[in-house]
């Protein structure tokens, strides 16, 4: 689908393609370690290369007429088109743009990756414009939209830290042993900040450009050195990057097509800061503890969302290949019920996440502070809940459907042994109508996806990525309006509803009520979606309500 290398069109002229990519990272000396061994060219790197292709998918993408729709976007108040993914989102339409995206940008590749850039920098520009109207300034919003037009102007690719190393679960950051286990301002200077400390589960690490650095957790007075968010670059002197290989690049595969998670895969890192210095334009806050929790929580809302999205792209490749086996296998779902309930099961499971999220978009508002819309946040976190805790049931309906032989086959290269080969292909055929080479394609598929270690990263990534089950029930508590709902019940039962006093409702289980949270009429009237962007007035007036 994407050999003939893309056309750049006017709109387009900016973005980088896939090669402009590989050949940006040439230029970076980022110090990198791979199984102990010291990388000296990302983008040369056997054991980086799917996860390379996978971030090439996203620029080349932005290239194809038939998908530039969804994977650029115009931004309203420069007038450049910029790739989705580094887009800010002005409507609800954006967001609905953005779910779709990351679907299909992960049907190609498994994960798509850069998304996790257009989470945090929604975030970053909500808090921004939230500290400043704290202050009465406009200091972080223009710092934010000089570092946003830079990197949508470079095409950047932009690796999230945010999950610190942690050390003592059970203690805030100023009270660790060792204060390197989270980032912390070390040093402040008037030039910048000087920061120290460990990120883990950094995607994508060796092959960004930029790491955007921000606070895991919410913060106390005492923790202040450590609620640092700023923007550094990979090769920034101080930083190591500990990773592991991008999906299995390093599997014999010497006949037949590759597996797929040797053209595609995801390399995570650990990345240690050892005295790096960030220069103050770089620096979107560092001390303002009272705002980390803020900005946890509408990353977390956004990056819940854009997973929503991945998720059912893997689970669009479960469903065709599950099919493909039934297919090869001689069956036909539609007339065999113990493979057609498994089949509407799987497509049940991918579906129904995908529509919360579609919901989370149509529902959308915009950020009091910034403009900035975001998901609505019930929706976008029990999609994620329900993804996260229904991947396990996704592999197991594939297995059900495909059956044994996907971990049972023999290996690739018996597939060219001449003592061994004819009767393989004679024997290991089923349905005639299906040669056997491509019976055995789709069953390594399914291994590939469900039952390897790639696979296990797979479900280890849906349930942990974005926070925790329990992080995600959490804000579906606090967040749903459970007061209406006993406010309809007293009234159904005469029993009358106490409005909420002047101090506000001193009954919790009534606290939470809609529309809106800020004020009594809420921001943003339920039902009206705003489905393309606002004018950039509209949209100011918005943000000062």
């Amino acid at each position: 689908m994407h050999a003939a290398p893309p056309t750049r069109t006017a709109a387009t002229a900016g973005l980088m393609t896939a090669v402009d990519y590989r050949e940006s990272l040439r230029r970076l000396r980022p110090v990198v370690y791979v199984d102990g061994q010291r990388i000296e060219s990302v983008a040369d790197a056997p054991s980086l290369q799917p996860g390379i292709n996978a971030l090439g998918v996203t620029y080349d993408l932005a290239h194809d007429p038939a998908m530039a729709r969804l994977m650029t976007a115009r931004h309203t108040r420069s007038g450049r088109t910029v790739n989705r993914m580094l887009h800010v989102n002005e409507s609800a339409g954006d967001l609905l743009d953005k779910l779709e995206a990351v679907r299909l940008l992960c049907q190609e590749t498994g994960c798509a990756q850069r998304y996790l850039a257009h989470d945090a920098l929604n975030a970053i520009g909500q808090v921004s414009a939230r500290i400043d109207d704290a202050r009465g300034s406009t200091e972080h919003r223009a710092r934010f939209e000089a570092y946003l037009q830079r990197v949508q102007t470079e095409d950047l690719a932009l690796g999230i830290a945010m999950t610190d190393a942690k050390g003592d679960r059970s203690r805030r950051p100023h009270q660790q042993a060792n204060p390197d286990t989270h980032v912390h301002v070390v040093e402040r200077k008037p030039q910048g900040i000087v920061i120290s400390g460990t990120k883990a589960i950094v995607t994508g690490a060796p092959y960004m450009h930029e790491f955007l650095v921000m606070p895991g957790r919410n913060m106390s007075r005492e923790d202040a050195d450590f609620a640092v968010c700023c923007a550094v670059p990979v090769d920034a002197p101080g930083i190591t990057i500990v990773a592991r290989p991008a999906g299995r690049p390093g599997e014999k595969v010497e006949h037949g097509a590759p597996l797929f998670s040797r053209r595609y895969g995801q390399s995570t890192g650990v990345v240690i800061f050892d005295r790096v210095f960030v220069p103050w334009e770089r620096v979107f806050y560092a001390g303002e503890w009272e705002h980390s929790g803020t900005l946890t929580y509408h990353y977390a809302t956004h990056h819940r969302h854009s997973c929503i999205g991945a998720r059912a792209g893997f689970g669009d490749l479960l469903i065709g290949a599950g099919a493909l086996m039934c297919e090869a296998n001689g069956f036909d779902p539609g007339q065999t019920s113990s493979l057609r309930e498994p089949m509407v099961e799987l497509i049940k499971i991918t579906e129904g996440f995908f529509a919360c999220g579609v919901a989370a978009s149509v529902y959308g508002t915009a950020d009091q502070h910034s403009g900035t819309f975001m998901p609505e946040p019930v929706f976008a976190n029990i999609g994620k809940l329900l993804l996260a805790t229904q991947i396990y049931d996704m592999h197991r309906l594939a297995h059900e459907v495909s059956g044994g032989l996907i971990v049972a086959l023999p290996g690739p290269d018996e597939d060219h042994n001449p003592a061994t080969a004819a009767t393989l292909a004679e024997v290991l055929r089923a349905n005639p109508a299906v040669p056997y080479d491509k019976r055995i394609e789709v069953a390594r598929f399914v291994e590939d996806l469900t039952a390897s270690y790639q696979a296990g990263w797979y479900s280890v990534i849906s349930l942990h990525g974005g926070g925790s089950p329990a992080a995600m029930k959490q804000e579906i508590w606090r967040n749903y309006p459970l007061g209406n709902k006993v406010d309809l019940v007293e009234r159904l039962l005469d029993r009358g509803v106490l409005a909420p006093t002047e101090g506000g409702d001193t009954r919790a289980i009534t606290r939470n009520r809609q529309p809106g949270r800020c004020c009594d009429s809420g921001c943003t009237q339920p039902g009206q979606a705003v489905m393309v962007a606002l004018p950039v007035s509209t949209r100011d007036d918005v943000a000062g309500a």
